[in-house]
């Protein structure tokens, strides 16, 4: 079985960018795969995850940022050059690999994939929500231009979401939908938190989508009554840095920001609590990292992820979506109670095995043999 991955790169510390490494490298570790993995932007920036040695990747150096660099029609032109070369090098490699199945966990780009797979089957595997624009208020013009990529999602002949909520959204595009939480790497170390550092972790990019403004103002309120606790960062670039990071400091709210950091399951060890305020989640892969290690998690019940992960009262506490006082007011229960953070870590840590890959990727190796299986028929 050889699976082709398509995506527009992997230079970042992000969720989708990690899920997508360990899942290529487990279906290669695990299954004996073929795994091949493309992308179109990558250039030289290094892969932040490693690969399995036996992945094949490529990068077809389309650039597409490129077209910002000129303005008006002159822009247009340019980015149907890159389209255009964009799909004349993925045939070329299409071509050459010969998958049994192709995987495109962008919708911008799979119009183009759709183009050119010819009867090879066809997955768009979503890492965000099909709304996730107007989640966050996006402009028109982005909110338009979003939904016609999302469009190009009808060709694929099957749509892999991460939860029921998402599923639910693009059925109005495509009714051919499995879901498949993602596959998340757990706490293998036998060590936990205990619970005793009067210290709290967030893990996400400076972005609108995980909008580290409401936690500010959570942790104002918070700080107010617990001025013994701290606030971890753990945030990489995102295009709120620049904005959020005075702020931060002039709160002078015993918050410490850090870069992104392979350790960071001994940074969640070495936490109490752990936090995520996104306006919207596709899953929300922090959770059930955090849940393995022994934290529990407060979150807003945002569209969608949370929801499926977080057993409320159980695990963790999942907050009416928006409501920054009941928020701060779970948050600050917590820090009051030991035994209670003790108690709901220890079942985070029973709840996270679900996203363990010994019980998800059978779920991928089932899907990816049954759409060859049914390409074998119809030959």
């Amino acid at each position: 079985m050889k699976v082709l991955y398509v995506n527009d790169a992997l230079a970042i510390w992000g969720g989708l960018e990690r899920i997508l490494v360990e899942k290529v490298n487990v279906l290669t570790e695990l299954y004996g795969y073929g795994m091949y993995l493309l992308t179109a932007n990558q250039g030289d920036h290094p892969i932040p995850f490693p690969l399995h040695p036996k992945v094949t990747y490529r990068d077809l150096g389309i650039q597409f940022h490129k077209q910002y660099r000129y303005h008006g029609l002159r822009r247009l032109q340019k980015k149907l050059e890159l389209n255009r070369l964009f799909v004349t090098r993925l045939r070329e490699q299409i071509a050459q690999i010969q998958p049994d199945v192709i995987v495109c966990v962008r919708s911008e780009l799979a119009g183009a994939v759709a183009k050119v797979k010819g009867d090879i089957p066809f997955v768009f595997e979503s890492h965000t929500s099909r709304h996730a624009q107007r989640f966050i208020h996006a402009d028109r013009f982005t909110q338009f231009k979003v939904e016609w990529n999302n469009r190009s999602v009808r060709h694929a002949q099957q749509v892999v979401t991460l939860t029921e909520g998402d599923a639910t959204d693009w059925s109005g595009i495509n009714p051919h939908i499995t879901v498949i939480p993602n596959v998340v790497h757990l706490n293998e170390s036998g060590r936990y938190s205990d619970c005793g550092a009067k210290s709290v972790i967030f893990v996400g990019r400076f972005s609108t989508q995980k909008d580290i403004s409401s936690l500010l103002h959570i942790w104002e309120l918070v700080y107010r009554r617990h001025p013994d606790w701290q606030l971890e960062i753990f945030g990489g670039f995102g295009e709120e840095q620049d904005m959020l990071l005075p702020i931060i400091e002039q709160m002078n709210a015993n918050i410490h920001v850090h870069e992104p950091t392979r350790a960071i399951f001994d940074c969640y060890r070495e936490n109490s609590i752990m936090l995520l305020t996104s306006r919207f989640e596709p899953f929300g892969l922090v959770l059930p990292e955090a849940m393995s290690c022994g934290l529990p998690v407060v979150a807003f019940d945002c569209p969608y992820g949370p929801a499926d992960i977080i057993t409320d009262g159980v695990d963790g506490f999942l907050i009416r979506n928006r409501n920054i006082a009941d928020f701060a007011d779970k948050v600050c229960l917590l820090m009051d109670d030991r035994a209670l953070r003790q108690k709901m870590g220890r079942a985070g840590v029973l709840s996270s095995q679900r996203y363990d890959a010994n019980r998800i990727m059978p779920l991928w190796k089932s899907l990816f043999e049954l759409l060859s299986q049914k390409k074998q028929n119809k030959s």
